[in-house]
């Protein structure tokens, strides 16, 4: 990546650094996978099994975005979601090569957390044409939307390229000078 005309980084440091992040986005990205297996083997659809008094493990199909955005639209949405999370994953992966070695840390995870969750969506609409949801969190008649391992990733990942963004990207441009 260029900064005021000065590569901010080796190629090499840039390599081993996107290796050692995609090495950790993949372990997410197979745990997500892992855990929809066992809930599309172990449960059928609208199935729930009351965990807490709020909390119930259940199987919802969401052909949606996050918290069921478009889910009820008329079936284009998959196709454009799937697009979508192709296109910034591969933006990601980009974007983590070039970040620079010093100061990027917490940019590095958020990046990598979002990439993970991104991909595991990603794989549910390819396989099943929709993504499972298998958390869900409530009090009476009020609950949150049914989430899972790769919808956590983004939220945190997102926090995390926030509060760079905030607090910590000045001090990386300035270190980096």
């Amino acid at each position: 990546m260029l900064f005021k005309g000065k590569l901010m980084h080796d190629k090499k440091g840039a390599s081993f650094r996107l290796f050692f992040f995609l090495i950790f986005a993949s372990l997410l990205v197979g745990l997500d996978q892992f855990t929809k297996a066992i809930i599309v083997e172990r449960l059928i659809e609208f199935e729930r099994i009351r965990v807490l008094p709020i909390f119930d493990i259940v199987r919802f199909h969401n052909t949606g975005a996050a918290f069921s955005f478009l889910a009820d639209a008329s079936g284009w949405q998959n196709s454009f979601f799937t697009v979508i999370a192709s296109c910034v994953s591969l933006g990601i992966v980009w974007y983590l090569y070039s970040l620079p070695e010093k100061g990027a840390l917490t940019l590095h995870f958020g990046l990598s957390l979002v990439l993970s969750g991104a991909v595991g969506n990603l794989i549910d609409r390819l396989h099943y044409g929709h993504v499972v949801d298998f958390l869900l969190f409530y009090y009476e008649d009020w609950s949150w939307p049914a989430f899972n391992v790769a919808d956590s990733a983004i939220t945190v990942g997102i926090l995390l390229i926030v509060l760079d963004s905030l607090f910590l990207e000045s001090k990386r441009i300035n270190l980096n000078n």
